[in-house]
C-alpha cells in the first residue's frame, strides 16, 4: 500500500522542505520538482542551465512509516480511539522529521557534491554538520523518531502494567504447584 501512496506522499514533502528552505534563503533559489522516477529533483535558479540536477528518493527518507505503523498494529487494542488518535499525531510528526530529512538531504548535496561550487560556498565546518547530520538523520534519527513517536503516544492502557504482570505470574506459578 505505501508504495502506491509514496508518489503523492513525496511531493508533500518535497513542497514542505522547499517551504522550509527557501524561507531560510537569501536569495530564493531553491525548487525541488518531483521526477517521474520516484525521485525529487533538486534545482536552483542560480545553476548553469545545462548542468545535470541531482535527484534524491524522498522514498528512503520516509520508509519509517511503516515501521511505526507496525509499532501502533502491534497493540493489544489496535483500533480503540486512543490508539488510533495517537497513531494519527504521531504520523503528522512523522511528516515533520520527513521534511528535516529532506533537508539534510539536500544541504549535503550543496555542501559536498557539486564540486567546485560546494568548495567556494560552504565551509568545511559547514560541510560536516551536514554531512553528519544527513548521516545521523538516515541511521539513527529514522529509527529513534518512529520509536519515540510511538512510545509518547502509544495506548498506554493497552499495556499491563508491572503489578498486573506480577499477579498474572503468581497465579499461574500457583496452578503449576496445585496441579503437582
Amino acid at each position: 500500500m505505501w508504495i502506491f501512496l509514496t508518489p503523492a506522499y513525496d511531493r508533500v514533502i518535497a513542497g514542505g522542505t522547499q517551504a522550509v528552505m527557501r524561507a531560510f534563503e537569501s536569495p530564493k533559489v531553491t525548487r525541488l520538482r518531483p521526477a517521474e522516477d520516484n525521485f525529487v529533483t533538486v534545482d536552483r535558479a542560480d545553476f548553469d542551465p545545462r548542468s545535470k540536477r541531482p535527484g534524491i528518493p524522498i522514498r528512503d527518507l520516509t520508509f519509517n512509516i511503516a515501521l511505526l505503523t507496525a509499532l501502533f498494529a502491534a497493540s493489544k487494542r489496535t483500533f480503540s480511539d486512543r490508539n488510533i488518535g495517537g497513531f494519527l499525531v504521531a504520523l503528522v510528526l512523522l511528516a515533520a522529521t520527513h521534511v528535516f530529512g529532506a533537508i539534510c538531504e539536500v544541504m549535503a548535496i550543496y555542501v559536498a557534491k557539486l564540486g567546485m561550487w560546494s568548495t567556494v560556498h560552504y565551509t568545511d565546518f559547514e560541510r560536516n554538520v551536514w554531512g553528519v547530520l544527513n548521516h545521523f538523520y538516515r541511521l539513527v534519527l529514522m529509527y529513534a523518531f518512529a520509536f519515540a513517536l510511538w512510545w509518547v503516544f502509544r495506548d498506554a492502557a493497552a499495556e499491563p502494567s508491572a503489578k498486573k504482570k506480577k499477579r498474572v505470574s503468581e497465579s499461574q506459578s500457583r496452578r503449576v504447584s496445585r496441579k503437582s
